[in-house]
């Protein structure tokens, strides 16, 4: 029998009618246009929150790979949910959301997680997780014809970071793409969390995920899937794409006019 995880946020985190939602995105893409074609794209960083939030921050990376050829989308998110040791690659066959069911890549799902003592193929973070969900409209509306392959770290310490980026290094090509799905600073003053969010925008401007990592331990910035962010940065690293742009950045506080207590939000697109 078919195994298909049901959204688990239509309705709270993006319209659960498809017209509205298809409506919504395409609004969002229209708003969020860039002024050149960024090229050989092995991934986005992309936040996570309501679209009412961070759609548009979403939209300015969505748009980069508007119509391009990829056959398989990798989504690493974060658990807000529960912790477990290690990597969840969802174990079904597809992913729905109201624009209907992507189909699981299970060739490079398991690539990925044969001999591998940290990533696994399972149910664990999966069940109502939001990070993954949200990326998938988006995908839906800017590609056609793709798989997905959604990566949930229960854990984002150094070494789950490194076992993760190697695999993919040695996995991906030209018809994949890579989505890091991330947050940034949770609940400060718009000012701390503008500069606690722009040490992680230099990181990722300068292509240091280094730098970016040893800051997120130390904790001198924030993002909720840092170690998502770190693990696409080495992954197109170790294949010689190491080129990065940050596209937008912004806070919850622009749209509800709520400065005491925001959450960051930013895009970027890695490249060669």
């Amino acid at each position: 029998m078919k195994q298909v995880r049901e959204p688990a946020v239509a309705g709270m985190f993006y319209p659960s009618s498809p017209s509205k939602l298809m409506e919504e995105i395409q609004l969002l893409l229209d708003t969020a246009k860039l002024s050149d074609q960024i090229e050989n794209i092995v991934g986005i960083v992309s936040p996570h929150a309501g679209y009412i939030y961070s759609g548009k921050t979403a939209a300015y990376a969505y748009n980069t790979i508007k119509d391009k050829n990829y056959k398989t989308v990798i989504i690493i998110s974060p658990s807000h949910r529960e912790y477990f040791a290690g990597i969840s690659i969802y174990n079904g066959d597809a992913y729905k959301t109201p624009l209907g069911e992507v189909e699981i890549d299970k060739y490079l799902s398991s690539e990925l997680t044969k001999g591998s003592k940290f990533i696994f193929e399972g149910i664990q973070g999966h069940r109502g997780e939001h990070a993954v969900e949200v990326q998938i409209p988006f995908l839906q509306v800017v590609l056609s014809d793709f798989k997905i392959v959604p990566i949930v770290m229960g854990d984002q310490n150094r070494v789950f970071i490194n076992e993760l980026a190697d695999r993919l290094s040695k996995t991906i090509d030209k018809n994949t793409l890579i989505v890091a799905s991330s947050d940034l600073s949770h609940y400060y003053s718009k000012k701390t969390a503008n500069e606690l969010d722009s040490i992680v925008e230099v990181h990722i401007k300068n292509f240091d995920y280094e730098g970016l990592l040893r800051d997120l331990e130390n904790q001198r910035c924030e993002a909720c899937g840092g170690g998502a962010i770190v693990t696409l940065m080495k992954s197109a690293a170790l294949i010689n794409k190491n080129k990065s742009r940050v596209l937008h950045r912004s806070d919850s506080g622009d749209v509800s006019g709520d400065y005491s207590e925001v959450v960051g939000y930013l895009s970027a697109v890695i490249y060669n």
